[in-house]
């Protein structure tokens, strides 16, 4: 298996990351070619598709053991089933398999052609084995049936980012900063503790924030490059 690429995103840590591709649109990832790769012919036609598929590796969950039962976070994190029912990325091969959608390619680029992405859940860096056409004919199954995953239904949290803090961030990541938030980054066998502060890392921030209930308030806004002692996530 040979890396043909690197995805560069707005998350340096897993900690917060969407759960699946697609959830937050907004998200922006700019997928950079390594230089045997960068070749213009490689990419003819790929902008005529509106969504493609990433295969990538969970870099950061590279182990030699593996495990045949995991505790998927949607289960709260205390029931296991089985890794290949899941989508853990703790599995014999940490390959993971993504669907974003391809907003342009960037053939004037200095280190293009790069492919500009929506709706990734990709750790900045992460190593690209492969990329392909998404086609709806034989991709999308309406009929599907979801198994497990459908047995708990989550609803996004209201997020109360004041607009003093809100305003810290590049003005084209807030939207994308409130969604990431209302999808509730929040480990699922760690809900109910209302006092603990947790931060997720995003766009050059820490974003730290409370929950109560069913709401969300984000408390401090604080650059990754100052000097900071406190243990918040």
């Amino acid at each position: 298996m040979r890396v043909i690429a690197r995805i560069h995103t707005d998350f340096p840590a897993k900690f917060g990351i969407p759960r699946q591709s697609g959830l937050v649109d907004e998200l922006i990832g700019r997928v950079v070619f390594e230089e045997e790769y960068r070749v213009p012919e490689a990419l003819r036609g790929l902008d005529g598709f509106s969504h493609i598929w990433l295969i990538w590796q969970f870099s950061e969950s590279v182990r030699e053991a593996w495990s045949p039962t995991v505790k998927p976070p949607r289960l709260g994190g205390n029931r296991r089933m089985g890794v290949f029912a899941t989508r853990s990325p703790f599995r014999p091969n940490p390959i993971g398999l993504s669907c974003v959608r391809l907003e342009r390619v960037e053939y004037g680029a200095p280190d293009g052609p790069a492919l500009i992405v929506r709706g990734a859940d990709l750790m900045d860096g992460t190593p690209v084995y492969d990329i392909k056409p998404y086609l709806p004919y034989a991709d999308c199954h309406p009929e599907a049936t979801d198994g497990f995953a459908g047995e708990v239904k989550f609803d996004t949290l209201r997020v109360d980012f004041p607009p003093g803090l809100l305003g810290l961030l590049p003005e084209n990541r807030r939207e994308a900063a409130v969604k990431l938030l209302a999808q509730d980054p929040r480990p699922g066998y760690k809900h109910g503790d209302a006092e603990r502060r947790y931060g997720v890392a995003f766009a050059g921030f820490d974003l730290r924030f409370t929950v109560q209930g069913d709401a969300l308030h984000v408390c401090e806004v604080v650059p990754l490059d100052r000097p900071d002692t406190e243990d918040d996530a």
